[in-house]
């Protein structure tokens, strides 16, 4: 028996159960947006401390804030090299404007004394009252950090020289360390008035006695040390970034990059062209950001070559290279003994800066803007959101918390009283098809309101439905949101109100099944098969003779020696298999049917199978074309009002197991045959003389392409008998033979 495949087509067909979408888990809610409300470690959401906006520039991000003795506030923006001082009652004010376009770090003395540092090929300026005047000349590209001691000695971190300069008056300063680096990045005075300096791209935090010595206190897993930050206590905390770039490119590309004629300055978190035209647009002169910082777009990105003819490249930093799932950030602990704790690491966030409330540690992020508080246990907890790309510092005032923050260039203010309240946006949830909307309940305390909305596309947008009524009460309520595949829930507190977590009840619509392939195949089984004797069996005699008393042979009881046939090995089978698919894993059933080309119903070979084949007995079928369908359901998952049902039709299945018929017409030395198949077309000839090897041989009109087919074969003039065996094989590949003998 054989079987033709002839053509194929398949019809996609639809599942589900109630289930739910529960955030119930700080990381469940940390994925969420926040307005004015704070997230503990707990998973518990509550109202916010008050955030203002005292100041609000026009420019694309504010590089450093610091707060005066005087309750003044002096903010540093690029990309204009712009200096603001907000007073206490929120006047702005433009102080100064740089001839250079960035002003990334600002410091201010105990007594008020107000320092900038521009770039690039920038100098450090102080500030009285609107006037600024150049102060210190460090000749290098960058300046990226200042700090102030407490005798009045101004210390300048570089790049890309990597050098720290001390600034003892106008115009009078020296090397203090050269850190072989190519950036300082970060510095601060510790308990004790040394000098802390954090480097990149090695991630190194040295601590500077004197001119030219210094003690590395720790090397970062990162390549940048971005902020530092000291404590009463004497402990150090330092805030690196940069982990998802690979420092392995340094031993695999060799030591620094030399100078070149294009702009680039690597930074581990990004880096932007600068040009060297002072008080130029930020449009004309796009300008590097400090290390690690990225304004748009926010994620990380590889150094990029100006266009400006005039530029010259600063000393490159190992080259950038990010690795999915590798930490970005991470925050330590040095203590007065020099050992090392780890509190924060995120694979998500950068921590950009650092700050401390009492004997709490505050830091912000890129992450929507956050600052979040680390409790001793070292666990974070969401203090606020601002909903900007990046949080880039952090500075303690008398009236609150200051955040500076980039695209927009903003200066919030965490106050220390609560706001009246405050929201949280669930992140967007997607129910895989369209679902209806069961109720929507949650567990909290105090005045909580909700809102939902639905849509079909994956990021909410206009074709959104709009946000619902508010919904409140203690045993929550239907969403009224129109059946869709995506829900987004809101949640509105004020007061003391404190919500720990939500749930919302649908029921996906049925996904139907899918039947993707069938598939019919021959097989053989021993089960009916005949016994045959082979010859490995002890041979018996096939006849025998007794002699009588008057010596001759009497009957035999056998009449002669038996032909041995040659019988099947087994019984043929057909064995019918298929491949389903249900996207909502219910479990399947399955009906197999057939019928005939030329019938019109089908017939039940088997129904409600669970397994994904059945086996027939060829022979229960005559030759002939065949069509098998499978019907399958998920009933056995659903209900019946929501069962979803499909079915697939096989191509049609020849089955031929009759062999084409073979005459022969002619006599030696031509001799002529013709060959007819019933079922199939005929697909090869051949003969063999003697039980030679089988040569082929083609039809009279030399086509092969029909169910009947006419042969001649002029035999070779050789004495003796022969014996010419003909063989055709049809498109089922079932042989016929004919011989004849040639004398």
């Amino acid at each position: 028996m054989r079987l033709l495949l002839l053509c194929g087509c398949a019809l996609p067909l639809v599942a589900a159960t109630s289930t739910s979408w529960e955030m119930t888990s700080y990381q469940d809610f940390v994925k969420a947006r926040f307005k004015n409300v704070a997230l503990s470690r707990e998973g518990r959401i509550t109202v916010a401390p008050r955030l203002d906006v005292p100041f609000s520039s026009d420019q694309p991000v504010v590089w450093a804030v610091a707060a005066a003795p005087n309750r003044d506030i002096y903010v540093a923006t690029g990309h204009r090299g712009r200096l603001y001082r907000v007073s206490p009652n929120g006047q702005s004010q433009l102080i100064f404007t740089a001839p250079e376009p960035e002003i990334f770090a600002l410091a201010i003395s105990a007594n008020g004394q107000v320092y900038v540092a521009t770039s690039p090929d920038g100098k450090v300026y102080r500030i009285n009252g609107t006037e600024a005047t150049a102060y210190f000349d460090p000749k290098a590209r960058y300046i990226w950090a200042l700090a102030v001691a407490a005798n009045g000695n101004v210390f300048a971190g570089t790049g890309d020289s990597g050098k720290v300069f001390r600034i003892t008056g106008p115009n009078a300063g020296e090397v203090w360390f050269d850190s072989g680096q190519t950036h300082i990045t970060s510095l601060a005075l510790d308990a004790q008035n040394r000098l802390l300096a954090g480097s990149e791209p090695n991630g190194l935090l040295y601590r500077i006695t004197a001119k030219e010595q210094a003690f590395v206190l720790y090397d970062a897993n990162f390549p940048e040390i971005r902020s530092i930050l000291t404590a009463p206590d004497g402990a150090i905390y330092a805030a690196a970034m940069g982990g998802s770039l690979a420092k392995q490119t340094q031993s695999q590309l060799g030591a620094t990059p030399s100078v070149t004629s294009s702009v680039t300055v690597t930074a581990p978190a990004t880096s932007i062209t600068v040009t060297d035209e002072p008080g130029a647009s930020a449009a004309a002169n796009p300008v590097q950001n400090p290390p690690g910082i990225d304004i748009k777009p926010k994620q990380q990105q590889q150094p990029q070559t100006a266009t400006a003819a005039t530029t010259t490249t600063a000393a490159a930093a190992t080259p950038i290279v990010e690795y999915a799932g590798a930490e970005k950030s991470a925050i330590y602990r040095i203590l007065p003994d020099n050992t090392v704790e780890t509190l924060w690491t995120s694979r998500e966030e950068n921590a950009y800066d650092l700050a401390l409330e009492g004997n709490k540690l505050l830091f912000g992020t890129d992450q929507q803007g956050r600052v979040y508080r680390l409790d001793a246990d070292r666990q974070a907890t969401l203090i606020t959101e601002t909903g900007e790309n990046q949080i880039l510092r952090l500075a303690p005032s008398a009236d609150g918390l200051l955040l500076a923050t980039g695209d927009l260039g903003k200066l919030f203010r965490l106050s220390r009283s609560a706001a009246p309240a405050g929201e949280v946006e669930s992140p967007v949830h997607d129910a895989t098809t369209v679902a209806r909307w069961g109720r929507l309940s949650w567990i909290g305390a105090g005045p909580i309101r909700f809102r939902t909305r639905s849509g079909n596309s994956a990021r909410p947008d206009k074709t959104w439905s709009a946000w619902s009524d508010a919904i409140s009460g203690d045993d929550g309520a239907p969403i009224a949101s129109p059946n869709a595949r995506y829900v987004q829930w809101k949640a509105e507190l004020s007061g003391n109100a404190a919500l720990h977590s939500v749930r919302v009840a649908y029921l996906p619509q049925n996904t139907p099944p899918v039947l993707k392939s069938i598939t019919v195949s021959a097989q053989t089984s021993s089960a009916g098969s005949k016994p045959s004797t082979t010859a490995a069996t002890p041979a018996l005699p096939t006849y025998s003779i007794t002699v009588t008393d008057t010596g001759e042979a009497g009957a035999s009881s056998v009449s002669g020696t038996a032909s041995q046939p040659v019988t099947r090995a087994s019984q043929e089978q057909l064995l019918v298999s298929w491949v389903s698919e249900d996207l909502d894993n219910d479990k399947l059933i399955y009906t197999l049917q057939f019928r005939g080309e030329d019938e019109s119903d089908w017939k039940v070979l088997k129904a409600n199978i669970t397994e994904t084949n059945y086996t027939i007995d060829a022979e229960a079928l005559a030759d002939g074309r065949y069509f098998f369908r499978v019907l399958v359901s998920d009933r056995l998952s659903n209900p019946p009002p929501h069962a979803r049902a499909g079915e697939l039709i096989s191509a049609p299945i020849l089955i031929d197991r009759t062999p084409p018929q073979l005459k022969v017409t002619g006599q030696a030395p031509q001799v002529r045959f013709t060959a007819v198949d019933a079922a199939s077309p005929l697909k090869s000839c051949d003969y063999s003389i003697n039980a030679s090897p089988w040569t082929p041989l083609s039809p009279v009109d030399g086509v092969l392409d029909s169910m009947q087919e006419e042969f001649a074969l002029q035999l070779p003039a050789t004495p003796g008998e022969h014996l010419v065996v003909f063989r055709c094989y049809d498109s089922a590949n079932n042989a016929g033979l004919a011989k004849i003998v040639v004398r």
